[in-house]
């Protein structure tokens, strides 16, 4: 009976060994959930070596959705706010750079808005400012979610960035492929930007952007130098030149002041699993 209890005692040893393995290794790369049903927010991590020394690291911000709900993108469209993202209460972090997964076109209420409609994670680039010290990442997240109608939403989060092996690297890594590539005009095998001009002698001018894809299934979005610009999304016509697609949007929602000579404009083309990033000025 003895060395039958010693086993147990051993067998549950082990187990709870275990049990604190898989506890330790989940608050070492992701933090709670932080929202409601209809929405909530956490961090999470990728794997960091073990001697901790790396300047840069791997993180990202994950959304959960309710189903039938969406949310922005950095730039949101006709209507929407775009994410707000608050690091400054974190520890030893230089910079913290948000990527942006490709987003999609989301008609609401006759505006075409533009996000994500099911859950995100986009990732982030951490800059420690001392890479041989620990890092904790200290999150305020101010963003919108909508379905029928808008109502803010916000989370808080905290995350040390442990030099630990992570459960999130496949899935940080599919975000990241989906952050658009950064060409330039003309270059990509399968997609492609492959010209923008203006038109002007209508009431307002307008841009035309030839776009080469896959299938010819591909989707524009144009965002102006800075986040006070508010250009119209691109909306499809035909007149393209065989394999491409033609889009058009109208010079209209710069901020008072600015000029669009010259403007420098972001284009980004998603087709598929495939996305890429081109700006271009608007000489």
């Amino acid at each position: 009976m003895n060395i039958f209890n010693r086993r147990c005692q051993s067998v549950f040893a082990c187990i709870t060994l275990l049990i604190g393995a898989d506890t330790a290794l989940a608050a070492d790369d992701v933090s709670r959930w932080d929202g409601d049903a209809r929405s909530a927010a956490r961090l999470i991590a990728a794997s960091r070596p073990a001697d901790g020394a790396a300047a840069l690291l791997r993180a990202g911000v994950e959304i959960r959705l309710k189903p039938g709900w969406h949310t922005y993108w950095r730039y949101p469209g006709d209507s929407g706010i775009p994410p707000q993202f608050d690091f400054t209460r974190s520890d030893n972090v230089r910079a913290v750079d948000v990527l942006w997964p490709a987003p999609q076109r989301l008609p609401v209420a006759g505006n075409i808005s533009i996000g994500y409609d099911r859950d995100v994670i986009l990732p982030l680039r951490v800059i420690a400012k001392d890479p041989g010290m620990p890092v904790v990442l200290r999150l305020k997240l101010d963003y919108a979610i909508c379905e029928k109608l808008c109502v803010p939403a916000e989370a808080r989060a905290e995350l040390a960035l442990a030099p630990v092996r992570s459960s999130f690297d496949v899935a940080l890594a599919a975000a990241e492929a989906r952050v658009p590539k950064k060409l330039a005009m003309g270059e990509g095998q399968t997609l492609s930007v492959r010209s923008l001009h203006r038109e002007d002698g209508a009431a307002r001018p307008k841009v035309v952007v030839d776009v080469a894809a896959p299938h010819g299934n591909v989707d524009l979005f144009a965002e102006g130098p800075t986040a006070q610009w508010a250009l119209p999304v691109p909306a499809p016509i035909d007149g393209a030149p065989a394999g491409q697609r033609r889009f058009v949007f109208e010079l209209d929602g710069a901020p008072s002041g600015a000029s669009y000579g010259g403007a420098v404009i972001t284009l980004t083309a998603v087709a598929g699993g495939e996305a890429i990033q081109v700006t271009s000025r608007l000489d």
